[in-house]
């Protein structure tokens, strides 16, 4: 067996890992209240260690879908369970820390630690979970 016989499937899933990251990270600066994007732009370390922390706690439990899932179609759905558990930690980092998001565009460090923690402890679970 040739070492690049798997290169077809290698190309399908890092693909479609990394479309899947895109709409995350689309879908989840969209819905915060802030704008990442802008706050890192201007060097907001803590709006970068916060969304960064929230990629790998997405990329976490789709790399688990990768390695575990039976097809394609699964991995993608595993995904999309992510994108929707990591939305709802920060949902509820936003109950528990009422001003995390103003906290985090004032370049907070505490608050962005701690969500990022919250996001990758997230990630772990749900990787763990798969």
């Amino acid at each position: 067996m040739s070492v690049l016989a798997n290169l077809p499937n290698f190309l399908a899933y890092f693909g479609a890992c990394i479309v899947l990251l895109a709409a995350f990270l689309a879908l989840y600066t969209l819905i915060l209240p802030g704008d990442e994007w802008g706050e890192i732009r201007r060097g907001n370390t803590a709006a970068a260690l916060a969304l960064g922390a929230a990629m790998l706690g997405f990329c976490l439990p789709m790399a688990a879908a990768v390695a575990r899932s039976d097809d394609f179609g699964e991995m993608v759905i595993w995904a999309a369970v992510a994108l929707v558990v990591q939305l709802g930690c920060f949902g509820a980092m936003r109950l528990l820390r009422r001003d995390v998001a103003a906290a985090i565009a004032r370049g907070d460090m505490a608050e962005a630690t701690l969500l990022a923690f919250a996001s990758v402890s997230t990630g772990v679970l749900i990787a763990a979970c798969v």
